[in-house]
């Protein structure tokens, strides 16, 4: 049978799968590269503005107050004020601007947009047994997801 190739039924089902493999991983990569970059943030890393212990109340002027004042509080600092303890992390930014309104929301998958749309982030963990994770996302767009829970306890707003 010299230079014969013979392809049983089995491997010819084989080389096409293994293309098609490939195929659909450097797909997946392309898509990847070109994909509005998505970021997870977590409790303390180098985007957390600060933290707000307990964060109650918790109206939309209440957060805006909260929010504000830990753009305020010099860092690495604990500050009592407004019935809170508010803790302001270490991580300088550029200019912090006044927090403002924009929209409420429970889920821990956000849509940043484009980026520049919005600048903080106000994440409150069961209510009064955790807090109020705030991070400045000012410089991230994209979708980006949050920790469903914090000090075991679950996302409440």
């Amino acid at each position: 049978m010299s230079g014969v190739l013979y392809i049983s039924r089995h491997e010819t089902n084989i080389i096409p799968t293994i293309k098609l493999s490939l195929l659909c991983t450097a797909l997946a990569g392309a898509f990847l590269a070109f994909s509005p970059s998505a970021h997870a943030l977590t409790i303390g890393d180098g985007h957390e503005l600060g933290f707000v212990n307990y964060g109650i109340p918790s109206g939309d002027s209440d957060r805006l107050t909260y929010v504000n004042h830990l753009i305020g509080m010099a860092l690495g600092t604990t500050e009592q004020a407004l019935g809170q303890t508010f803790t302001r992390s270490d991580h300088a930014f550029s200019l912090l601007p006044t927090a403002v309104f924009a929209l409420n929301g429970t889920s821990t998958s956000i849509d940043l947009g484009a980026g520049g749309t919005y600048t903080y982030l106000f994440a409150k963990y069961d209510g009064p047994n955790y807090g109020s994770e705030v991070w400045y996302v000012g410089d991230l767009s994209g979708i980006i997801t949050i920790p469903a829970t914090a000090g075991g306890y679950g996302l409440s707003g």
